[in-house]
């Protein structure tokens, strides 16, 4: 069996060159007060169908901004300033802000939670449905967490390399969480109504956990009882999407009484099985491939194979005005370069019950002292067992550092492992720290501080007349592109769906 070194080895320096990442950030917009901003998508941000920037995620008040695939990290992190600056230019005269947490700022009672719009085309109704259909399996609320999801490729990575990346990155996602979750308290407004097992801070208005690191990937996050009885295996593609097919199309039977339609004859999903479409899948990391217009990802996956991976753990970093930083995302791309190049032996039903239970003890208890996690059935430290991972992680720094003619992995390597050995220098114990230290406890005055913060920072930065020239006339293009879509549909929406959600759109 060849070590990661004789793998690395193999690796030459301009197939390095070619690792592409790409950024989707989501955020909500808020008011200066730190409520949700009810008001539709600006109209001068340009078509959230269409749009190749700037979306919205599952609500019209919860912005999505997305760069393209990048050779470089710093040409990533430009493009998303500049998106972000487009933004905030936008907002100024509103006074809305992007609130800088994952975790939501006051969110209203569930339903008064607006939606997704997209327009009058089947396409644009069935992302709307598909969001009614999100809130009644899991309630609103919950879609309102916002993070950053990575994609990342590397030239000449087949499916088979990149579902090994995916075990291993499964096994070792706590050490992201422990590094750079940032979500360790919350508003007490997202819990309402709800058993949640937090604690209240003291004379403040926070719900946290002493340890915790990641709130939004424990059990209060992206979590579903549903979900949970799907046993997705990633030994290969085929399993995988077999896996994926049947959840597709099982009915399910709490969704079957939900309906697919009220008796008023409007429509509360897209589907009863246990997912609707794809993306309803939760997940720390996902196989992706492009797909084309009308198609299916399943489809995609299946026909085309994968083409790149979407890390979805990662919290925005509240200290940073667009959410993170190019030290983080260097150290990402040398984690993922450890993943693909290390043995990942198939993962087994006992092995990922164990991973789940990582997942959630990092999340709820990261940095606690002496904190045991599982591996292969035994007990093992988080920080003795993250602690061989990074120093694994260091031939692969010093080869991109070679690559790129700079020390700049090595050198977030090295800042993370320092975080390993001190916890109390974590991000999530910097939000606690400055919640305590300069806001009385209190996680919404923190985060609305740090998103003025993020503003103002972004504001002052250099703004020319010809980037708003550009961003406008990307606007009005998304526009036309959506009403042209409008203009070309022929089918019935029931129809439309119908044909959408067939069994056989699944696969090639």
């Amino acid at each position: 069996m060849s070590t990661l070194h004789e793998r690395l080895a193999a690796y030459p320096a301009d197939a390095l060159g070619g690792i592409r990442r790409g950024i989707e950030k989501e955020g909500l917009r808020v008011l200066p007060t730190g409520g949700l901003a009810l008001t539709p998508h600006p109209l001068a941000l340009g078509s959230a169908l269409t749009h190749p920037l700037i979306t919205t995620d599952y609500s019209e008040s919860q912005l999505e901004l997305i760069t393209g695939a990048h050779k470089g990290v710093m040409q990533c992190l430009d493009e998303l300033t500049e998106v972000h600056q487009f933004v905030h230019h936008t907002l100024k005269d509103s006074g809305e802000l992007l609130w800088a947490s994952s975790m939501p700022c006051g969110l209203p009672t569930d339903e008064t939670i607006p939606l997704g719009r997209y327009g009058g085309s089947n396409v644009g109704r069935a992302k709307s449905v598909y969001r009614m259909g999100l809130g009644h399996r899991y309630g609103r609320r919950m879609q309102t967490i916002s993070g950053i999801h990575y994609n990342w490729s590397l030239p000449g990575v087949d499916s088979e390399q990149y579902f090994s990346l995916i075990r291993n990155f499964r096994r070792h996602a706590f050490v992201l969480l422990y590094l750079f979750g940032a979500s360790p308290a919350l508003c007490p407004c997202f819990v309402e109504g709800r058993e949640h097992g937090l604690q209240q801070m003291a004379g403040g208005s926070a719900l946290y956990l002493p340890h915790a690191t990641s709130l939004r990937m424990g059990r209060l996050g992206y979590q579903s009882d549903a979900q949970s009885t799907l046993a997705v295996s990633y030994n290969g593609l085929t399993g995988y999407a077999n896996s994926l097919h049947e959840a597709l199309t099982k009915p399910y039977p709490a969704y079957e009484t939900v309906g697919v339609r009220n008796p008023g004859g409007d429509y509360n999903q897209l589907g009863t099985s246990l997912l609707q479409i794809e993306n309803e899948f939760y997940g720390t990391i996902r196989p992706k491939r492009t797909v084309r217009t009308g198609e299916r990802p399943l489809h995609a996956l299946r026909e085309r194979g994968v083409e790149y991976v979407e890390v979805r753990l990662m919290d925005l970093d509240p200290f940073v005005p667009v959410g993170i930083t190019a030290s983080t995302m260097r150290m990402l791309d040398v984690f993922l370069l450890h993943c693909l190049l290390s043995d990942s032996p198939p993962d087994t039903p006992a092995e990922i019950a164990e991973l789940k239970h990582n997942q959630h003890l990092t999340a709820e208890r990261g940095r606690e002292q002496g904190l045991q996690l599982m591996r292969n059935g035994q007990s093992v430290a988080l920080t003795e067992w993250g602690a061989e991972v990074l120093a694994a992680c260091e031939p692969l720094a010093a080869a991109l550092d070679a690559t790129h003619g700079t020390d700049d992995y090595s050198t977030a390597l090295r800042e993370a492992r320092a975080l390993m050995a001190a916890p109390a220098q974590t991000p999530s114990a910097r939000v606690l720290d400055h919640m305590v230290q300069g806001h009385a406890n209190s996680f919404e005055s923190f985060a609305r501080q740090r998103s003025v913060a993020a503003r103002d920072a972004l504001l002052a930065l250099p703004w020319t007349a010809e980037q708003q020239a550009r961003y406008l006339a990307m606007a009005d293009e998304s526009i036309a592109a959506q009403k042209a879509i409008e203009a070309a549909d022929t089918l019935p929406f029931e129809e439309w769906r119908e044909q959408y959600m067939s069994v056989k759109e699944l696969t090639p």
